[in-house]
């Protein structure tokens, strides 16, 4: 079945307030970033890695943020770090997951649905860097529509799709609706959140706004803070928990 896709682009100039805002948000995340590299020190280097339960991933730390990627997926995973007993380091996504537990000595487990228990990690050689791709704003329309037709495709009828965003926040919305389709194609497969799923319509990604994601009458609304770039848009795990209402 054919869908049309509704979209809605908006690209502001920004104002004074909004430019105070971001500088403060700028500042919040250099003050986060440096904290977070104090508990990076016994994390091993960037590249790809393999778990015994078969996953593969890919660890980038050439940034200030710990960011990771499964290989067969699209969606950047920020980490971050707390300590833990043992002199251990957990390394969680923003839903609160554990996902990565390294030891003193650098020894790495990892933990997902599939290995909830851990599974040991090995390194598997360098890997890329990862990064949002840069996208202009005529290319931005056109993922806009494609990603509304996968929403579409997956709940059988129109999901619409508004972005309210200033100049160079393209990267970090793109990212950001990438990531929420995908939880919601994810939820549509799932017996167990399909109905959930279903109640959403209305996709909205700004970065006017405290940053975070809310859901309610049907509109799942994002709000980025391009300035932390993939720190800056949530994971897939926190906007379904969200749209399941589970926080």
């Amino acid at each position: 079945m054919a869908f049309a896709a509704v979209v809605g682009v908006s690209l502001a100039v920004m104002t004074g307030p909004a430019v105070a805002q971001a500088r403060a948000n700028a500042q919040a995340d250099q003050d986060r970033s440096a904290r977070e590299r104090i508990f990076t020190r016994n994390l091993p280097p960037s590249g790809r890695y393999v778990a015994e339960s078969g996953q593969t991933f890919l660890l980038d730390r050439s940034g200030t943020r710990i960011l990771m990627r499964f290989e067969r997926s699209s969606e950047i995973w920020v980490l971050r770090p707390t300590p833990a007993p043992r002199g251990d380091m957990i390394y969680r996504n923003d839903a609160g997951d554990q996902v990565l537990r390294v030891t003193p000595d650098g020894a790495m487990t990892l933990f997902t649905s599939s290995a909830p228990q851990g599974a040991p990690v090995s390194n598997g050689g360098p890997g890329p860097a990862l990064s949002a791709p840069t996208l202009t704003p005529v290319q931005l329309w056109n993922y806009i529509v494609r990603q509304s037709g996968r929403a579409s495709a997956a709940l059988g009828r129109l999901v619409q799709v508004d972005v309210d965003i200033q100049p160079g926040s393209e990267a970090v919305a793109a990212d950001a609706l990438t990531t929420a389709v995908d939880a919601v194609i994810r939820m549509a497969r799932s017996s167990n959140l399909r109905e959930e799923a279903s109640q959403v319509r209305r996709i909205v990604i700004t970065d006017t706004g405290r940053p975070g994601v809310g859901f309610g009458a049907g509109t799942l609304r994002i709000v980025i803070n391009a300035e932390a770039g993939l720190a800056g848009r949530p994971s897939s795990a926190r906007i379904v928990r969200v749209v399941a209402a589970r926080d």
